[in-house]
């Protein structure tokens, strides 16, 4: 078993703390007022916001996300954290693990 604690706060949007073959974990970070520039991952993702308060849009739906939310994004769909009213960090992990499935 392996035990880490998550990352404190640095300069980096997102930072991997846990990684097998099948899945990766890490945090990202977006200050309030930021832009999210992601792109669509070919892996699963789901997003647990731990901190913040923002809008989420998937496809065509948007929801409000904050505290306790928990979002599953199915691999190539576009998304996207804006309105960032305030500084988000979301815990992330990708299934299989990040990169793994790059064409």
């Amino acid at each position: 078993m392996e035990v880490r604690q998550i990352p404190p706060a640095g300069n980096l949007r997102y930072q991997e703390f846990l990684r097998s073959g099948h899945l990766s974990v890490g945090v990202y970070r977006i200050e309030a007022g930021a832009e999210d520039l992601q792109r669509p991952h070919a892996e699963d993702e789901l997003y647990y916001v731990m901190a913040g308060r923002a809008r989420f849009t998937s496809r065509d739906r948007t929801v409000d996300v904050q505290p306790g939310a928990c979002l599953l994004v199915p691999a190539h769909e576009p998304h996207r954290f804006h309105d960032i009213a305030e500084a988000l960090d979301v815990l992330v992990v990708f299934g299989p693990a990040e990169g793994t499935r790059r064409e």
